[in-house]
């Protein structure tokens, strides 16, 4: 009897165990809903939050991994047929979909003050200015990222690092298993006839960019809105002088935002100043560089004196970088008389190095600053808030590289989509003090989008006073929603309206 019981109790300890060790392992296909009410534009709105996971397949028909999302859809609306859906990827690549989700188009914003630091204690609050009273919205965690993970094949083996990478983590990988997942969401939630929209942010305009076509002609899935926020080149090359020239304008804003230009130059309102900056930059500036070693001394001078201006710089240093100055360089000069450092992806937020001599900063002010609130947040948000219990770790940046960039096809791709749709419009988003995807570069990338023209009444561009996630500002919380509010409302075709040129 004894012995039984011994035994017993060694069974219970190890199944206790193995269930212990379980929990650690994602549940491929599974979501739980809540019910909820907020208030948008001053008007009551009824929803539905579900958080789960879906599957990844192979051309097999085996589960290969399984990607965490969370979907809002409104539920004081019957017929979804006319109801928008908007799918949001942000992208690092690796990077969680956290971002925009509780700050920018959800319906729960996080606890920071109104110029986006961080406020304790940590969590989420109403988002007056969320999207959801126009547009369903489900937010999607690629793999490693998030909840989201690789999955052992049927013999319990995990697949090795190549097989991964070719699956997964490159430009063109990505999409096409991403595409995939899209059409099954849209299955199994029955929104076929709904129109569609991808915002992605960062890389994730990578990303979206090239979904427009892979779910166009794989998917046959047509679209009626693609908004990339701070974008990337999205394959259309700005290197050499293009590259140099465009950091103008952004030196330019961010040195008049610390108050570090001459009198004059700050007297002027930011629009007007960057008005100036960019005539200067594309008609002067970049032929200038253009003439590398070959250009005149007085030429050189001149320019290095007018760069120097704009940039709060100094002409000896623009001269000893050949009129080109690098951003890391940039970040850790700008304010070196005042001993600080100003942020890469939101040059607005202040560091303080070690030294004061150098050549790029010690660390990102802003990085720091955002990853303080977010973290705590979305865990507390997800598990608490929505009720989805694991004990696997949400990874606000996942284990994706090396990353595969060739063959990046992707602004070429959106065009084509473009062409073949005429439904299909793209709106742009930028903050004027981002480092790291400047708006200078994503204005370019818009002109060289579609170089015959014949598009540009599809393409749009909206800047913020604020950087990589203009969100973050409450002023541009608003401001941006409202925009893309208005996109999608201004997409919708009318009554009878054919998809036809």
């Amino acid at each position: 009897m004894v012995k039984l019981v011994y035994l017993l109790l060694i069974t219970l300890i190890l199944s206790t165990s193995a269930l212990a060790q379980n929990s650690r392992l994602l549940v491929s296909d599974e979501s739980t809903t809540t019910d909820h009410t907020t208030v948008i534009k001053g008007k009551k709105v009824r929803y539905s939050a579900t958080v789960g996971t879906q599957p990844v397949w192979d051309d097999e028909g085996n589960t290969t991994a399984s990607l965490f999302y969370t979907y809002y859809q409104r539920t004081d609306i019957k017929n979804n047929a006319n109801r928008p859906l908007l799918i949001s990827f942000n992208g690092g690549p690796g990077s969680a979909s956290v971002w925009m989700h509780v700050a920018y188009t959800g319906p729960k914003v996080l606890n920071v003050d109104s110029e986006g630091y961080p406020l304790q204690p940590y969590g989420v609050k109403t988002n007056p200015h969320s999207v959801l009273d126009v547009a369903d919205i489900v937010f999607v965690n690629p793999v490693n990222t998030g909840f989201s993970r690789v999955l052992a094949d049927k013999n319990g083996k995990m697949p090795s690092k190549d097989t991964q990478k070719k699956a997964f983590f490159g430009v063109n990988a990505d999409v096409k298993y991403l595409a995939e997942w899209i059409s099954t969401f849209v299955s199994r939630n029955d929104r076929w006839r709904s129109p569609k929209y991808l915002i992605g942010e960062s890389y994730g305009t990578t990303r979206v960019s090239g979904l427009a076509l892979e779910l166009q002609n794989r998917q046959w899935m047509y679209l009626n809105g693609v908004i990339l926020v701070s974008p990337t080149d999205i394959g259309i090359e700005r290197n050499g002088p293009v590259k140099a020239a465009n950091r103008l304008p952004y030196f330019a804003a961010t040195a008049w935002y610390h108050k570090a230009l001459s009198d004059t130059l700050q007297a002027k309102d930011l629009y007007s100043l960057l008005d100036e900056v960019e005539a200067f930059t594309i008609n002067q500036y970049l032929p200038a560089i253009a003439k590398g070693g070959f250009i005149s001394a007085a030429e050189k001078q001149a320019i290095a004196k007018q760069v120097a201006q704009y940039s709060g710089l100094s002409v000896e240093e623009i001269l000893g970088a050949n009129l080109t100055v690098d951003t890391s360089y940039f970040w850790k000069a700008l304010l070196r008389d005042r001993e600080q450092t100003v942020g890469r992806l939101d040059s607005r937020y202040l560091g303080i190095d070690k030294q004061n001599i150098g050549a790029r900063p010690d660390y990102y002010a802003e990085l720091t600053s955002w990853l303080h609130s977010f973290t705590p947040a979305i865990n507390h948000y997800l598990r608490d808030e929505l009720g989805y219990k694991t004990d696997v770790k949400y990874n606000m940046f996942g284990p994706v590289r090396p990353w595969d960039r060739s063959n990046n096809k992707t602004g070429e791709n959106l065009r084509q989509a473009m062409a073949q749709n005429p439904y299909l419009n793209v709106m742009i988003q930028a903050g004027y003090y981002d480092g790291a995807t400047n708006y200078f570069d994503a204005k370019y990338t818009m002109w060289q989008l579609d170089p015959s023209g014949k598009m540009s009444s599809r393409l749009s561009f909206k800047g913020y006073e604020s950087g990589h996630m203009m969100y973050l500002r409450a002023p541009d919380l608003d401001a941006a929603n409202q925009d893309i509010r208005e996109f999608i409302k201004a997409s919708l075709p009318g009554e009878g309206q054919a998809a036809k040129y």
